[in-house]
């Protein structure tokens, strides 16, 4: 064919074969050969058939063909040619823009309409920056843009740039006498939504004609953008009074909030519209109607819509995987999701969160690893979900490798994400790491403020987290309801009542927030721990609201600690009345008669459990060795280590007893001997992680456990000893909070922890006239003033308890020593006599004189408790018995 064509002669016969050529069959049987035809000689009087032949083009290559005989024929400036050029490179998304830029730079002549190809072109490439670009460049060549400039300009806008120009782009609006054009309101509201200003892009709609259906549709997505769906809702009533025709595209923006506001009412009139006026159907409109009802919790009518398309992609069964996991049936979820037959990131993350509503955590684990294997890479909000699960399970390890995985590969840390990390790091016991991931987020909301109070009040840093609410408060943040419960649950774990009854004040006067019933219950758990039991009944009393479970659980939590029998029969009664079946409250209520002694009340107690069939729940602990989450149940033998490990701990006990430690039994509510509460206490599934841990680690390796019930006395004070013996670091979180244990000091940072013994400093010119008790000490622990020593002393055994209180000013002039057990004849006799100072005068300050270190004064307290263990046995009064001046 080319060899025929050649061989023509003459303008006509040349242009002819270039119609035949381009209209006839050559265009579609010999492309090549076609292309090939503009290495003839061509004359300029053949523009229309070789214009025809770029628009024609199929890629860049072909494009190039053409454009190199143009140069070739000196057409090279020719503004035809060069515009559509041009407009092939900004039309076309093969085109290329660069290339596009060269062959505009070259133009002789530049009308408006070029300029707006070249905006265009580069609207459609996400390259803003250059757009704009192009815009200013026109301007300082005198080109006044038209009513095509600013919505082709506008339209490539992104968020950072609508940010930054949005506003002055309205101004140049309004100069040029386009703030009336539709087209241009159009794009103004499309920007002012893409950055956040949705009160500007109402006053731009609400200047406008509202006569264009595009205009409605630009608000609504903004609306819908934004998250105000109910305003999208009212736009939405507001068009159907106007009696607007809705377009397929403002049906699926307006059923996308209703499906947000579970709104099932007004999606079956929208439904009924779509069947009624037979709206042409499409993928995207279908979706958005299975997820109406989806969303609604109307399974059965979305199942039924999704069965019934005729095409569906990997958001139809997303959809339907979601519904499920919403309902609450995650493993019909599952069913659906090991149907699809494509699977993105949207697809797993909304699987795992299902796994996560339902505390499946090891599935979301296993998820995940199908997911990596699957190749699917992970975003941001898949990110979340795993966070969280490694927050659950106290998986550190996890939590680091999620975390350098983000960092490696660079996914987008917003503050979700951020927030999700900062939780994770406090969940795992990790407050240093929390505390750096706060100081380089570069963007925070209330809710990360938030999370950094709650974990560093509930990681024993309450100081720290009352700071970072005044900080919250410097930085203008507005605190929630949440974020007042980290607050007063720092207030309580100080003891800090004054405070924190200000604190509850201060939630209504100062920023609206009225108390609802979970800031009742840190009240009462405020007032209870502190021993203002009958102050914390009068609140439960006048609460506004019904108390719940939490509210009379904290009540009978604080009748454990301060022995209080009648007062825990009152909130059990209540306890049992909300949750009749709770074994949690029947095995609290037995601790404490088996406290008091009251072993009749524990028999009744225990028989009332059988006949009801409740069953205590059992203490299961979590401990991640080498990426390995293993769990432990109270007595459990299932593990394949479990010889070892029972024999770790036999080895351990042994030990510890040596060097004076004494079981302490109180809270075993079993009426049995003392060697069978001493086997029934070291059979604590903490325990057993903990021996678990030293076997297969290396020496200094920090050792975290998750419980889900609150740890006893005993396995708090085996701990401490176990991390001062080895050396470890551990870190046991149970249900309320955690407690750290780092070599000779075990910082639970809660008010039980103060009937450990331990050294206080207080503020000189402190009276002791009166006799000491825990009261007394919690008092000084709330004035900030005198803090726990970090030389506090591991003395064996949880009685008798010893408290040695130093006046700060640095004089000892004042030494208050009591004992609880012993009489206070006895206990300073033995001491003294044990340390060669008796009969002499000013025994205590000349102990002081001679040099006497605290772990010298350890050792000898050892010895004398485990003289007279049988005796501390007997005698366990919490109250010291008095006090003395030297």
């Amino acid at each position: 064919m080319i060899m025929i064509l050649s061989s023509l002669r003459g303008l006509s016969n040349l242009t002819y074969t270039f119609n035949l050529a381009f209209h006839g069959k050559g265009a579609s049987q010999c492309p090549n050969q076609v292309f090939q035809l503009a290495h003839l000689h061509l004359s300029p009087e053949i523009h229309s058939p070789l214009q025809s032949l770029i628009e024609r083009c199929k890629s860049m290559d072909q494009l190039r063909q053409i454009h190199s005989v143009i140069i070739q024929k000196g057409l090279i400036s020719d503004p035809k040619f060069c515009s559509n050029i041009i407009a092939f490179c900004s039309n076309n998304e093969l085109g290329d823009m660069k290339y596009a830029r060269s062959v505009f730079g070259i133009m002789p002549e530049r009308g408006v309409f070029i300029w707006n190809t070249m905006i265009k072109g580069y609207s459609r490439e996400n390259s803003p920056q250059n757009g704009v670009s192009i815009y200013r460049e026109m301007l300082n060549n005198n080109i006044q843009p038209d009513n095509y400039t600013f919505p082709f300009l506008l339209k490539g806008f992104t968020r950072e740039v609508s940010l930054k120009l949005g506003k002055s782009m309205h101004a140049h609006v309004c100069k040029f006498g386009f703030e009336l054009n539709e087209f241009v309101h159009h794009a103004l509201i499309h920007v002012y939504c893409l950055c956040g200003q949705v009160d500007m892009a109402r006053g731009v709609f609400d200047l406008s004609a509202k006569s264009d259906i595009l205009i409605w549709n630009s608000m609504i997505s903004g609306y819908n953008r934004s998250k105000q769906f109910r305003e999208s809702r009212k736009l939405f009533y507001a068009m159907e009074e106007k009696q607007l025709q809705p377009t397929s595209v403002t049906l699926i923006s307006v059923i996308s909030a209703l499906s947000q506001l579970k709104d099932l009412d007004t999606g079956n009139r929208v439904h009924q519209y779509i069947k009624d006026y037979k709206v042409q159907s499409s993928l995207v409109l279908d979706n958005a109607i299975v997820d109406l009802y989806a969303s609604s919790g109307k399974m059965d009518v979305a199942l039924g819509l999704f069965q019934s398309m005729k095409h569906k992609d990997v958001i139809s069964w997303t959809t339907i995987v979601k519904g499920f996991v919403n309902i609450g049936q995650v493993d019909v979820a599952r069913k659906y999701f090991d149907q699809m037959p494509k699977r993105d990131n949207i697809s797993w993350t909304a699987m795992m969160d299902g796994y996560v509503k339902e505390n499946r955590f090891k599935d979301v684990l296993m998820l995940f690893r199908e997911m990596q294997a699957a190749k699917i890479r992970p975003d941001e909000f898949t990110m979340v979900s795993i966070l969280t699960t490694c927050a659950h399970l106290g998986a550190l390890e996890l939590g680091e490798w999620i975390k350098t995985y983000i960092d490696k590969h660079k996914i987008k840390v917003d503050v979700h994400l951020g927030n999700a990390v900062i939780d994770m790091y406090f969940k795992c016991g990790n407050v240093e790491k929390a505390l750096m991931m706060f100081t380089q987020m570069p963007c925070r909301d209330k809710f990360t403020w938030t999370a950094m109070i709650i974990g560093l009040a509930s990681n024993g840093h309450e100081r720290e987290a009352l700071d970072m609410f005044f900080e919250m408060l410097r930085a203008s943040e507005t605190p929630d309801d949440v974020t007042y419960i980290g607050v007063l649950s720092a207030c309580t774990h100080m003891g800090m009542v004054d405070e924190g009854k200000s604190f509850f004040a201060n939630m209504a006067s100062q920023h609206g927030i009225q108390p609802n019933v979970i800031h009742y219950g840190c009240l009462v758990d405020l007032l209870g721990r502190a021993g203002h039991l009958e102050g914390a009944y009068e609140v439960i009393k006048s609460m506004p609201v019904k108390p719940n479970s939490i509210v009379w659980g904290a009540l009978l939590g604080a009748c454990r600690i301060h022995k209080d029998v009648q007062m825990a029969e009152i909130a059990a009664q209540q306890l049992l009345q909300l949750e009749p079946g709770s074994g949690a409250v029947y095995v609290l209520l037995c601790n404490i008669y088996a406290a008091c002694k009251k072993w009749d009340n524990l028999r009744e107690t225990r028989r009332i459990m059988t006949d009801r069939g409740i069953k205590k729940t059992p203490g299961c602990s979590l401990i991640e060795m080498h990426g390995i989450v293993h769990e432990f149940v109270a007595g459990d033998q299932s593990h394949p280590q479990s010889k070892s490990i029972y024999s770790k701990l036999a080895e351990l006990i042994g030990e510890l007893k040596f060097s004076g430690y004494v079981p302490d039994t109180s809270e075993v509510s079993l009426d049995i001997g003392e060697d069978e509460k001493e086997n029934s206490l070291n059979r604590h599934s903490e325990k057993l992680a903990i021996a678990f841990a030293l076997i297969n680690s290396e020496p200094g390796f920090t050792i975290r456990i998750v419980k889900n019930l609150r740890i006893c006395t005993d396995c708090h004070h085996v701990a401490k000893l176990i991390s001062e013996r080895y050396n470890r670091k551990l870190i046991i979180r149970d249900r309320t909070r955690f407690h750290h244990f780092v070599q000779e000091n075990a910082s639970s940072s809660n008010i039980e922890s103060v009937i450990f013994p331990s050294i206080v400093f207080v503020p000189p010119k402190k009276s002791f006239s009166q006799p000491l008790c825990h009261g007394c000490i919690q008092a000084a622990l709330s004035l900030r003033q005198a803090h726990p020593s970090s030389l506090a002393p591991p003395f064996s055994g949880r009685y008798p308890y010893f408290i040695l209180f130093l006046v700060a000013d640095g004089s000892f002039s004042c030494i208050a020593e009591c004992a609880v057990g012993f009489t206070l004849g006895e206990t300073k006799e033995e001491l003294l006599r044990v340390l060669g100072l008796q009969g002499k005068k000013g025994s205590s300050l000349e102990f002081l004189r001679r040099g006497y270190k605290v772990t010298s004064l350890v050792y000898y307290f050892n010895s004398l408790f485990y003289i007279y263990s049988n005796l501390v046995r007997r005698r366990f009064d919490l109250e010291a018995s008095s006090a003395w001046r030297s």
